[in-house]
């Protein structure tokens, strides 16, 4: 089995995997609306990029002719109930019947940590309603639920060191939500290990990890983290309830992809940590890294307005 069709292959998450298989001799299908989104892994030669939409059933069948496996790593984190319910709902429903029309059994779903039927947040309930329609699926299905994901490319830490070198304060909403945050290496190892399934402590098909990192920390300590590492640390202001609202919603009027939303500040109610009802890193054969290790080697590369300007451009592409 060498063959793998990955979905949201040119996404953050995305192009750590697609280098994490290629040097594992896989042989990976990346998708994607607009060839030039995939600039960051089309130099490798085992990686072959098609324009395709995957919410088109006919193509996302045609994706899957000669697979022996699928990865999806398709998510949003800003949009509206029909949007949440398309991308992690609808998607996975569709991947499922096209898997089961071409044969292909093998399935890591990338997920999220805090997914609740009941969650608070429009973003945890329709991840969970993804995870019930492919478990329902008769699927060899594997389920990873990540953390916060920090890495080098990621906006996360990289978008508080920009800030933090733009402004003289942090104003920050749900500035004590607890979060684990996890490194995109790790997350990439763990999908390539569930894919190979040997010499593990248990076979990873049919089972569901929680993917986190060995610190627990607020929001308000990952974003002086982010200023010592990344730019200067600057002074955070915790917002109360009211004015924390307010800022997302300030903030979803924006043009571009918001840097807040008021799901987001709903997700954030509850604290993004390990349950320990299921396995987690150390059963894939990962042994996660701390942010504090890994943060200095790429936070500060780039800084200032000009990189969050990017980030806004991108954003509103």
């Amino acid at each position: 089995m060498n063959n793998v069709l990955l979905l949201g292959g040119t996404g953050f998450i995305g192009r750590h995997v697609c280098e994490k298989l290629h040097r594992q001799g896989w042989h990976i299908t990346v998708p994607t609306r607009r060839a030039r989104n995939a600039a960051s892994v089309q130099h490798l030669p085992r990686v072959t990029v098609i324009e395709a939409d995957v919410h088109d059933p006919a193509q996302l069948l045609g994706l899957l002719h000669g697979q022996d496996a699928v990865v999806n790593l398709v998510a949003i984190l800003h949009g509206t109930e029909d949007a949440f319910e398309r991308a992690h709902v609808e998607l996975p429903l569709a991947l499922a019947e096209a898997c089961a029309a071409e044969g292909v059994r093998r399935m890591v779903h990338v997920s999220a940590l805090g997914v609740s039927l009941d969650g608070p947040s429009r973003y945890q309930r329709s991840k969970a309603r993804g995870e019930e329609v492919l478990r329902g699926a008769g699927l060899d299905l594997t389920i990873l639920r990540p953390s916060v994901v920090f890495g080098s490319g990621d906006r996360f830490l990289n978008l508080f060191a920009q800030l933090q070198a733009v402004f003289p304060v942090v104003p920050l909403a749900s500035a004590g939500a607890r979060f684990q945050p996890v490194w995109v290496e790790d997350v990439a190892s763990a999908i390539e290990a569930s894919l190979r399934d040997s010499g593990l402590p248990m076979s990873s098909v049919g089972q569901t990890f929680e993917c986190v990192g060995p610190d627990v920390l607020t929001l308000a300590e990952l974003v002086r983290i982010a200023g010592r590492y990344g730019s200067r640390q600057r002074p955070v202001w915790p917002l109360p309830a009211a004015l924390g609202q307010l800022q997302a919603r300030v903030m979803e009027l924006m043009p571009g992809e918001p840097l807040m939303s008021r799901d987001n500040l709903a997700a954030m109610s509850v604290d993004n940590v390990a349950t320990q009802q299921w396995p987690g890193l150390s059963a894939l054969g990962v042994v996660p890294a701390s942010v504090h290790s890994v943060a200095p080697t790429y936070l500060g590369q780039r800084g200032g307005r000009s990189q969050l300007l990017d980030y806004r451009h991108e954003a509103g592409r």
